[in-house]
């Protein structure tokens, strides 16, 4: 995506005390002192001079454009994005900024402007006037001409300080400045690297130094350094046609405000986005034939990759083939590997003509797949995924952890080879169905019954998920003794249904009308089938069924399956580690890992609670939207988590591990992994939602009242039986008081529209809400079970334990008695 900035050179810096030195030519006749020059006296013999969109020259330090006359006024797509940065400032290939820009002339100066589609409406409508005037492009930077091109057919200027001095839209946003106290940024330590000129775009990289108060890392320094690269794309003539977003199907959108429909209001309008794909031979495929497409997708393997890996990228790519014939569309995606010199001398993988897996020696632990599009319609013009080294080393944590229990491949600190390939050739296909405008799936590993992941046969046919987009992981269902020797998803029936609905070419022929009626005919007949179910990924995931790192379609019997798992690999992890000559530094991190996925399995169970199933229909479906998760699945979960999570997790706590590690914080991490899982189902939000289901349902319901009693009791049950209170349950009892004074006391901060449209978030006024009744009865509840059993209580730590307890909540129910 793009950026704009303050490209005019006499703009002040970000302190407002430093003025660029810049004078104003305007006005001299050409080949004057004050005005133009001739085109030798600017572009010189010294000039080394890149052909391309636009000419680039460098001569000594400076940085020149030479702009043809037929690419002013064009429209250009600015994408920025971090190249290299030092720890905890983003992470390489994270994008900055992105907008449409244009180059236009203004007597004898260069005005880069800022185009935006965010209001629009047809160039043959009355309004459209309106809002051209309502979007008046601003100028974001000017440049003085230093002379016209070498042909006279163009123009020169001066970009040095475009990349060079401090543009906001071309390096840290403005909420990291904040965050790090950025001052200014240094120009005698920040650099033009490069700028390279291709056929279609135009790469630029430079490193910026910021002198800041507050940097994240190496604050000794006081700095903060980082690699940026703005990559300036030139956009099609032709629009593609825009294919309508519909929220019951997955893919990335644009959204506009179209003041040109026929509705009484400006109406919000979304497209997706995707590659232009057209058949070679239409009547064929009209005939329900396999057509190749005119321009298939291709994308190259970086150079840079270690060449035992290379096949399995490209088969990540190529896998999605299946997918487009669904379509109706062969050989329409393609993995090569990069030319040779002799093959193509001036191949680049900067060249947007060419998507490429880049490769990057980093201990990042990531792979991503971006895609850059045209706004005005969607259309995805080039992707590059970002592969870093160190993602095998997650590839590797993940498939022990999940799935050694039962997989012998996984038993191992380090894999053998076709192992490790077979893990990068999922991640691939993961990456690339992004690069084609697919989201994750959250809610597609619902589909599948849980005692299905157990079959060999049903694993080996349908993998763990209908899609490969879901980040469904790897199958920790499994048990010893099943059989199962598939482990991870693969592309599936809903992948293919979905490229079947974005990628499908239908004729000029057919109207737009015509076009959404038949997708939403297909729509509907898919709406009923839990493989084709789409759950948006979202941070709060209010709909159980929508989790990312989960399997199966009940949350609480995988999780018990997946902790019989954990429990076995805990008991084996120091032989299955076990290296000549190796520390026990692996031992360590798989460890951590292990405590991680047990939290993510409480985190599966525990949005149940409270939780509501989210159908997206259209008035031509039948049933609600939204249906609130069935009173006994709540109790189940709300009994699991007793159970697993604040019930001492005992088996985690292997002598034979921690006494081989760093032992000394592991009561206070155990303290922190539950106090986390009682946070989570006593969230406000939470305790609101099941509040507004007792007072709409005309049935039982699983109330708040209910909910707060199991959690109390859950995590007070020795009160009941005066048993002694073991350190690991007293600090959980502590943070459950410390946890029901933040509700009596705190209130949560309004919510942005914005974030509770793309959360499901909702406003909560705990004080007039129920909530502090509710905390109110549970204290004094609590308070007259303490006070009952202490004096019963032998064991010393106990009885300490309940007299703090029982001072804590008094001081909490009477704060003025302090």
């Amino acid at each position: 995506m793009a950026l704009g900035a303050c490209f005019i050179v006499s703009c002040a810096t970000s302190e407002g005390t430093q003025q660029s030195s810049r004078k104003s030519k305007r006005g001299g006749p050409p080949g004057s002192e004050d005005g133009m020059k001739p085109y030798s006296e600017v572009i010189t013999d010294e000039a080394e001079s890149d052909e391309g969109l636009f000419d680039v020259h460098k001569i000594d330090s400076d940085f020149f454009y030479e702009i043809p006359d037929s690419l002013l006024s064009r429209e250009m797509l600015l994408v920025s994005r971090i190249a290299e940065t030092q720890n905890e400032i983003g992470y390489g290939g994270e994008k900055l900024n992105t907008q449409v820009v244009r180059w236009q002339k203004k007597d004898d100066e260069i005005l880069l402007r800022h185009v935006s589609y965010e209001n629009v409406a047809k160039d043959s409508l009355p309004v459209y006037e309106a809002v051209r005037n309502s979007n008046f492009e601003p100028i974001i930077a000017s440049f003085d001409i230093k002379s016209l091109g070498e042909d006279s057919s163009g123009v020169v200027i001066d970009v040095t300080d475009l990349y060079s001095t401090d543009i906001p839209a071309l390096g840290l946003q403005s909420g990291r400045r904040e965050a790090y106290r950025v001052r200014r940024l240094d120009t005698d330590r920040s650099y033009i690297d490069h700028i390279n000129s291709y056929p279609e775009n135009i790469e630029a990289r430079n490193w910026l130094t910021y002198q800041a108060s507050n940097p994240p890392s190496s604050s000794s320094t006081g700095t903060i350094s980082l690699e940026v690269n703005h990559s300036m794309v030139l956009l099609p003539n032709e629009k593609m046609d825009t294919r309508s977003y519909d929220q019951r199907v997955g893919y990335f959108s644009v959204q506009q405000t179209d003041y040109g429909t026929k509705a009484h209001k400006a109406k919000k309008v979304q497209h997706i986005t995707r590659y232009k794909l057209v058949p070679k031979d239409k009547e064929a495929y009209m005939n329900g034939e396999l057509v190749e497409p005119v321009n298939p997708i291709v994308y190259y393997i970086d150079p840079a990759t270690p060449k035992k890996w290379r096949p399995y990228l490209k088969e990540g790519v190529e896998d999605w083939q299946e997918a487009f014939e669904a379509a109706g569309f062969k050989n329409a995606i393609i993995a090569k590997d990069p030319p040779s010199e002799e093959e193509n001398p001036n191949w680049s993988p900067e060249d947007a003509r060419y998507s490429v897996i880049r490769y990057f020696a980093s201990d990042i632990q990531n792979a991503y797949g971006p895609h850059v599009h045209d706004p005005r319609s969607g259309q995805i013009l080039e992707s590059d995924i970002g592969w870093y080294h160190n993602v095998m080393n997650l590839l590797r944590n993940w498939y022990f952890v999940q799935t050694a229990a039962t997989n012998p491949d996984a038993r191992a600190a380090h894999f053998k080879d076709d192992v490790m390939g077979e893990l990068i050739r999922f991640v691939s296909s993961h990456e690339v169905g992004h690069t084609l405008g697919l989201p994750h799936n959250y809610g597609s590993s619902y589909a599948y019954p849980v005692d299905s992941l157990r079959s060999p046969s049903f694993t080996a046919e349908h993998g763990t998920a209908p899609s490969i987009m879901d980040y469904a992981r790897f199958n920790y269902i499994a048990q010893p003794g099943d059989g199962v020797k598939s482990f991870h998803p693969a592309i599936g029936k809903y992948d293919k249904w979905a490229v079947k609905w974005g990628y499908t070419w239908f004729p000029d022929s057919m109207s737009k009308e015509e076009k959404e009626a038949k997708l939403n005919e297909w729509t509907r007949e898919r709406a009923d089938d839990p493989r084709y179910f789409y759950g948006k990924q979202t941070a709060s995931k209010i709909d159980p069924r929508a989790q990312n790192e989960d399997l199966g379609n009940d949350a609480m019997k995988a999780s018990e399956l997946g902790i019989a798992n954990l429990k076995r690999i805990t008991a084996n992890l120091v032989e299955w580690t076990d290296r000549e000559g190796a520390n026990y530094q692996e031992l360590e991190e798989l460890y951590r890992n292990i405590v991680g996925q047990w939290n993510r399995y409480m985190g599966h169970v525990t949005k149940n609670i409270g939780g509501v199933y989210e159908n997206n229909k259209t008035y031509d479906q039948d049933g609600p939207v939204y249906e609130f998760v069935p009173e006994r699945t709540q109790q189940r979960a709300m009994n699991f988590l007793v159970d697993y999570a604040f019930n001492t997790p005992s088996w985690m706590l292997n002598e034979d591990i921690l006494s081989r590690v760093n032992q000394s914080t592991v009561v206070d991490n155990l303290r922190s992994a539950q106090a986390g899982v009682l946070d989570d189902v006593t969230d406000p939000q939470r305790i609101a939602r099941l509040i507004e289901f007792d007072a709409r349902s005309s049935q039982n319901t699983y109330d708040a009242f209910e909910m707060m009693d199991d959690v109390r009791n859950g995590i007070w049950s020795e009160l009941d039986d005066n048993d002694a209170i073991g350190v690991h349950r007293r600090n959980l009892q502590r943070a459950y008081i410390e946890r029901m004074e933040y509700l009596m006391t705190e209130e949560l901060p309004d919510i942005p529209d914005e974030l509770k449209e793309f959360y499901g978030w909702t406003d909560v006024d705990v004080s007039q809400s129920d909530i502090r009744p509710i905390v109110r009865n549970q204290l004094e509840l609590l308070l007259s079970d303490i006070q009952d059993t202490k004096s019963r209580i032998d064991d010393r730590a106990t009885y300490v334990h309940l007299t703090d307890a029982e001072q804590r909540i008094e001081n909490i129910l009477n704060p003025d008695n302090d």
